[in-house]
């Protein structure tokens, strides 16, 4: 019985404050906290009429430590789990350090004015989460996280070497507008259209931004034109397991998508760097955002599922074997039971695992670790019980070795 703050209302953090409510022999005292707090009144209401459970709500700026860590001696929470903006990592850890509480966040940190997904930053404050006793995890949605967790799932029972790793991420579903964003769009679209990249023989390789692209097969779904992106697992997995050649990275965009993505970039609403309008300094990028639908309010007229996973080959007892695991999520089923959308659902229930396996201490070590460098199979195991259930296919055929 372990109290939890939470940072960050948006859609993953709707989902984490439901999921801690139904696992509330854990989680005994749940705190949600947001630049606005009207936002954390109304998910607060909802986690009520769901689950019955009172959840308490506070308002925070996540750029201002002093007033993170005078809400955290307030809260005195177990762990503080942050699903605000990357942008607001560091200050959040500086905050667990000054308070000595655990850490867990879905995403690397990245500068608010440059695109740039790197760990080092964050690895950055190992020593001082070590001197402090505190646990850091890094990266605990499903992409980063739960895809970390197969990979090491995978090199536990399957392989002795893993060669070649392909993540897939496919979302088929429908949200019936004419162009939104599954989750925050500053941070979507700072993603897309940043340069690809890709592990291959010791050396990163960089691709011009959706350069590549080939149709891949997805569970219940079919095949979808999947393009290659560099995303911010990439980095830890090749550091964390050994033998690896190659690692990648694909995700589906439908082509009206695409289109639109095109047109936008073309006259400059893409832009990450301010202009001045009528005297006034912007962002192209947070106005476009804020004209956009809300992730958070696509989830009643979702349909369809998503299917995200990892493709692996490798050797086992001196023979090459493939491997595939998965999982599939039905954006329908996520409204009923949280009134989310699957993209935020897959993000916040490996979030809340994440910071139940910290607080069971089946996840333990003071420092920042990677969700990889964990045992998987507590993990795997309440995937399955919370919601997120994953296949296997063994020996599967797969395209490890084109490129297009």
């Amino acid at each position: 019985m372990s109290k939890v703050l939470i940072i960050g209302a948006g859609g993953v953090g709707n989902v984490v404050a439901h999921k801690c409510a139904m696992n509330s022999e854990v989680f005994s005292e749940i705190t949600l906290a947001s630049r606005r707090k009207i936002k954390c009144d109304e998910i607060a209401a909802e986690v009520k009429q769901r689950t019955g459970v009172e959840i308490s709500t506070a308002q925070v700026d996540a750029d201002n430590v002093p007033e993170l860590v005078e809400l955290i001696n307030k809260v005195k929470p177990a762990i503080v789990i942050n699903v605000a903006l990357p942008y607001q990592d560091l200050t959040i850890m500086d905050a667990c350090l000054e308070t000595k509480v655990h850490y867990l966040d879905t995403a690397n940190y990245e500068p608010i004015d440059e695109a740039k997904f790197e760990y080092s930053w964050q690895w950055a404050y190992q020593e001082r989460f070590k001197e402090a006793g505190i646990t850091a995890v890094l990266g605990c949605g499903f992409d980063p996280g739960v895809t970390g967790v197969f990979t090491a799932f995978a090199q536990k029972h399957q392989f002795d070497e893993i060669h070649f790793l392909d993540i897939v991420d496919c979302n088929a579903g429908d949200h019936g507008k004419a162009f939104a964003t599954n989750f925050n769009p500053e941070i979507n679209i700072r993603e897309i259209t940043q340069n690809g990249k890709f592990w291959e023989k010791g050396a990163w390789v960089e691709t011009k931004p959706l350069e590549i692209h080939k149709p891949i097969e997805y569970p219940n779904i079919g095949p979808r034109e999947s393009y290659l992106l560099y995303h911010e697992e990439l980095e830890s997995l090749v550091k964390n397991i050994p033998h690896m050649k190659r690692a990648r990275f694909w995700m589906t965009f439908g082509q009206e998508y695409i289109k639109h993505l095109e047109v936008l970039q073309n006259v400059g609403m893409t832009r990450i760097d301010p202009i001045i309008y009528e005297g006034k300094e912007i962002v192209p990028l947070q106005f476009l955002k804020a004209v956009l639908p809300e992730p958070s309010e696509l989830g009643e007229n979702y349909e369809g599922q998503t299917s995200i996973g990892c493709q692996l080959k490798g050797l086992k007892d001196g023979k090459e074997k493939t491997y595939y695991v998965y999982n599939n999520c039905d954006h329908a089923e996520v409204y009923k039971e949280v009134g989310g959308q699957a993209v935020a659902y897959t993000t916040g229930v490996p979030a809340m695992i994440g910071a139940m396996m910290v607080l069971k201490g089946e996840w333990s070590g003071a420092g920042v670790y990677n969700v990889e460098e964990f045992n998987p199979d507590p993990f795997m195991h309440q995937l399955n019980v919370q919601g997120l259930p994953w296949k296997e296919e063994f020996n599967p055929i797969l395209p490890h070795e084109d490129y297009y």
